[in-house]
């Protein structure tokens, strides 16, 4: 009535005859039109803003699962558990190659545990297997159970990593061109090895809003948010750096300067020549000019160079400036490299003029400092408890050892070893006031965390972390 008696004293001037029929016109147009329009431009404008909130968290989610932690060039065994169809088993070397594929039915029907075992300890004797990655989906609990039973001549680690967008790869393009002549099933057991060696190389190959980086992420903005993962993943390499001599192109072509044509021009000049032995041997790649040099080099890395600079996160333009610095300190650029008592010698002011900051140069140091230098916090196993094994087990009081799976704005999802996620709301993270959840949280953190409800019904689990030890 409010907004109607508005419009009323814009139209209607006087009384006169006709204002009582612009006064109806008024009422009818505004019942019948400008108030539909205004709730669908509130309820637009409303949609907008709750898409760029939710889209900044599965970006922030996304950037998480990307800098997960690598075990590195280590020969892995990948495992995607499964029950009637059993558990398809790949070995992979330091690079991630395919050595082998097996199938074996340790669960039930079959229940063949014997010629399981005999061919699990049969294959990690063979490849000299480092560690087994289990895929997080179906059968997987009882899986690591059945392994950590196991003996083995050597320490092997068992890790359980996340299946998320696993068949998107191995019905891909990307995965028949890497392997043409095995099924879908090998394929997806190849990227949960390769999850473990490298998450950030291996997921670069899937559709950034497949890897599952949030709830209702179908609901927003498409076009949003395939902007914003697509931004988080190029951060995210660039922040790591990428090995040139051991990347894909997948992964390269995400490096600044670097688009998937060039990538694949870089891979074949390398394929040619068998490595790269200076970061100068980039500009005789077809097509590499100048400007994709500048744009590229400072993120790329050579290990076991000509110079040992190529191995750190300085740009070919500075290399000359840390020349200078090792002379200036009679050193040889090799000494210098990783020496923190030589580096802490310099006086970085000597240094300073109108090209180079200070802030320039601190980054220098740093990085001579830490060469080959990787972002990405260690890998960490994590032992569920042995006891839960399904939601039927769980009890209210219970505290139990959990890795974060998902953020949201209200709260964390976490994996405490069963098939259903609990979640802790954001009220129950700290007893401080905190604005988000990843104010304390982050994807793939190892938490501790008590049972407060169960819904058996909608076979909900809140949890939470306060007073935990």
């Amino acid at each position: 009535q409010l907004a109607i008696e508005k419009i009323e004293r814009i139209f209607v001037k006087t009384k006169s005859e006709c204002s009582e029929i612009v006064s109806n016109c008024v009422k009818e147009a505004y019942q019948k039109h400008i108030l539909a329009s205004i709730e669908n431009e509130f309820a637009t404008l409303s949609k907008q803003i709750a898409d760029k909130e939710a889209i900044k968290v599965f970006a922030a989610n996304l950037k998480q699962l990307l800098l997960a932690p690598p075990i590195g060039e280590k020969r892995v065994m990948g495992i995607d558990p499964g029950f009637r169809t059993g558990c398809k088993v790949v070995c992979v070397d330091e690079q991630g190659n395919l050595l082998h594929n097996e199938t074996i039915y340790p669960h039930p029907p079959q229940n063949d545990i014997k010629m399981a075992e005999k061919k699990i300890a049969s294959l990690v004797s063979a490849y000299k297997i480092d560690y087994i990655a289990i895929g997080d989906g179906t059968a997987s609990r009882e899986t690591e159970a059945f392994l950590s039973k196991m003996s083995f001549a050597k320490t092997i680690k068992i890790f359980v990593v996340s299946e998320a967008g696993a068949s998107i790869y191995s019905a891909s393009d990307i995965a028949r061109k890497e392997f043409p002549q095995y099924d879908l099933t090998v394929r997806g057991a190849v990227s949960i090895a390769r999850r473990l060696q490298d998450p950030l190389a291996e997921l670069v190959k899937i559709e950034p809003k497949s890897i599952g980086v949030g709830q209702y992420q179908h609901d927003v903005d498409q076009k949003l948010l395939k902007s914003a993962l697509e931004e988080t993943v190029i951060e995210c390499v660039n922040r790591v750096g990428v090995k040139l001599n051991r990347c894909s192109e997948y992964l390269l072509q995400y490096v600044s300067g670097i688009g998937p044509k060039m990538a694949q021009s870089i891979i074949e000049y390398r394929n040619k020549i068998g490595r790269f032995n200076n970061i100068n041997d980039l500009l005789n790649v077809p097509r590499f000019g100048d400007k994709a040099f500048q744009l590229s080099a400072g993120f790329l890395r050579i290990e076991n160079g000509e110079n040992p600079l190529d191995n750190t996160g300085i740009h070919p333009e500075r290399y000359a400036l840390v020349n200078k610095i090792a002379k200036d300190l009679s050193s040889d650029l090799k000494d210098l490299i990783g020496n923190k008592e030589l580096i802490s010698r310099i006086d970085i002011k000597k240094y300073i003029d109108q090209k180079t900051g200070e802030e320039t140069l601190k980054d220098i140091l740093y990085d001579l400092e830490n060469p080959g230098y990787d972002l990405r916090f260690k890998v960490k196993v994590l032992q569920f408890d042995a006891s839960v094994k399904n939601f039927d087990d769980i009890k209210i009081g219970m505290i139990l050892p959990g890795i974060v799976t998902n953020i949201t704005n209200f709260g964390a999802f976490v994996n405490i070893g069963i098939k259903e996620n609990g979640l802790i709301h954001i009220s129950n993270i700290t007893n401080e006031f905190i604005k988000s959840p990843s104010e304390k949280l982050h994807i793939h953190q190892h938490v501790k965390v008590r049972i407060i409800d169960i819904d058996t019904n909608l076979r909900r689990i809140g949890l939470s972390m306060k007073d935990v030890e």
